[in-house]
């Protein structure tokens, strides 16, 4: 069964909803791929004609603007689905995800998740919901983005990698983010999230050692992220 049964991302997706004869299906059908970091798993505007098990690493799903700059729109790590979206809508990919850090990934044919669909309700079921989850952060980053200053967001953003993503053993945050990106997650120039980061170190909120980010005073930067 190519421990598909007991995969992480069958643990928290909707692929939970499969029996052992879907399970199976879904082994002999999956291509797994090793992505090195910076590399693409797939790019905006491609037809992905299948959705991609994240089971190793961590990935960006980020959207090309106006001015040619790559925004961060999405962090994934192990356990996650992408491109459940453009396979259900039949559209092409609205974004591109990439490595930031080695990832192994396992590709499920759209023939094979469609099956699934027609056929198992409460499999189309979690999935239709892990979409409408996907929506309704997307509207909360879009509410936040309106709502919060550039200072909330920030101190929210760091909080979150460090949940989500954990740290190294030196504790620096895992999730290694140019300064750049970091500006595109939190909607603002690269020079100020800068110039917000100097500032946070100076009040010991966070260390930085080089690029790399250590969280020092998590308690406090909640506070900063929930202020009214």
């Amino acid at each position: 069964m190519n421990k598909c049964d007991q995969c992480i991302v069958r643990q928290l997706t909707s692929l939970q909803a499969l029996n052992k004869e879907e399970v199976i299906k879904l082994a002999n059908s999956k291509t797994t791929y090793k992505i090195k970091k910076g590399d693409a798993i797939f790019e905006e505007g491609e037809v992905t004609n299948g959705v991609f098990c994240v089971k190793d690493g961590i990935g960006k799903l980020s959207k090309l603007s106006a001015n040619g700059k790559d925004q961060i729109v999405k962090l994934v790590k192990e356990g996650e689905l992408l491109g459940q979206r453009s396979m259900i809508s039949n559209e092409p990919a609205n974004l591109t995800a990439k490595a930031v850090a080695d990832m192994e990934v396992c590709f499920i044919p759209k023939s094979e998740i469609i099956g699934f669909f027609n056929t198992n309700n409460q499999f189309s079921m979690k999935l239709m919901q892990s979409v409408c989850e996907d929506l309704k952060e997307s509207e909360n980053d879009k509410i936040a983005l309106v709502q919060k200053t550039v200072k909330q967001r920030l101190a929210e953003t760091l909080l979150h990698l460090h949940e989500a993503f954990g740290e190294n053993p030196d504790k620096t945050l895992k999730v290694q983010l140019t300064r750049e990106e970091l500006a595109g997650m939190i909607g603002t120039a690269t020079e100020s999230c800068i110039r917000l980061l100097s500032d946070f170190n100076k009040l010991n909120l966070v260390e930085l050692v080089g690029k790399k980010i250590i969280l020092k005073d998590v308690k406090a930067l909640k506070k900063i992220a929930d202020q009214l």
